[in-house]
């Protein structure tokens, strides 16, 4: 859990406040110090009060600054490199950007699953196995990796509903039950509108799989299962897409699970599914 930390923390250390960056910061650049500490050391060393540091690590995941130390202390790599692949310098050229571009998706990918587990990838596929509807939403850019999922699964035979209008997509959930489920994506995980969604889904009892990048957002709250997609933010690319790159690959793997434990129905929907589409193409 630690690497993912650390890495979430440098990723997106704009979205905590002064204080907490002071902490961030310290940790960051001295992981190996920072989990040798005791909380009034921690203190000292960065002018920030015990009940702040001990609120502050309770929200970042661990349940008492003891945890929190102890998992900076068990890390045996040296201090590493979390921000190399950050803004875009004026004078770089084209190749320097693409690999930039490139090495930033490839990040987020490795970072996303340092995080994820069998366990919690088992339970995602068991909600959407047991489930008789599963829905997938997402507002804006996460649109896209929702319409994606949909795309996916209506390969697998699971019966599956999306829509990229925002009100359908408030009738799809108030009509699921507990006997559904569904998939909620957001990059922030603060989104209005979707946090609407995902009131109205948890109101009406349907398990529901949060897919974002910040483990303390508003989302993850109203979430029965979180699977996070870590990435780095850099200048043009606010809306990251590296998390995108990374919640896609979530979704396909999630998809590959659960085609992997339906093998031969799964199987059937395809032949039939690319039977039609054949049936589309020019001879």
């Amino acid at each position: 859990m630690v690497n993912q930390v650390l890495a979430q923390l440098s990723a997106q250390n704009h979205h905590y406040n002064q204080t907490e960056k002071k902490l961030i910061n310290f940790i960051t650049q001295q992981p190996h110090l920072a989990g040798e500490l005791t909380i009034r050391s921690m203190a000292d060393q960065t002018g920030v009060s015990t009940a702040t540091i001990s609120r502050f690590v309770k929200k970042i995941g661990f349940a008492s600054y003891r945890d929190f130390s102890l998992a900076l202390a068990s890390r045996t790599a040296p201090n590493p490199p979390v921000d190399l692949f950050g803004e875009i310098a004026d004078d770089d050229n084209t190749q320097a950007i693409a690999n930039k571009v490139f090495s930033g998706a490839k990040n987020a990918l490795d970072t996303t699953l340092d995080q994820l587990t069998a366990s919690k990838l088992d339970q995602a596929a068991k909600i959407l196995l047991q489930a008789q509807h599963v829905g997938f939403f997402g507002i804006g850019g996460s649109s896209i990796v929702a319409f994606n999922a949909y795309h996916k699964f209506l390969r697998t035979p699971l019966n599956v509903v999306s829509h990229p209008d925002y009100d359908i997509q408030l009738m799809q959930a108030v009509k699921l039950t507990d006997q559904d489920a569904a998939i909620v994506i957001s990059h922030s995980g603060r989104n209005e509108d979707t946090l609407l969604i995902a009131q109205m889904l948890k109101e009406h009892g349907v398990p529901t799989i949060a897919i974002t990048s910040f483990f303390d957002s508003p989302l993850t709250h109203l979430a029965d299962l979180v699977l996070l997609s870590l990435a780095e933010e850099v200048n043009f690319r606010s809306e990251s897409m590296s998390s995108l790159i990374a919640q896609l690959t979530i979704i396909d793997t999630l998809f590959t699970l659960v085609g992997s434990q339906l093998p031969q129905e799964t199987q059937i929907v395809v032949d039939n599914l690319r039977q039609v589409i054949e049936e589309t193409r020019q001879k």
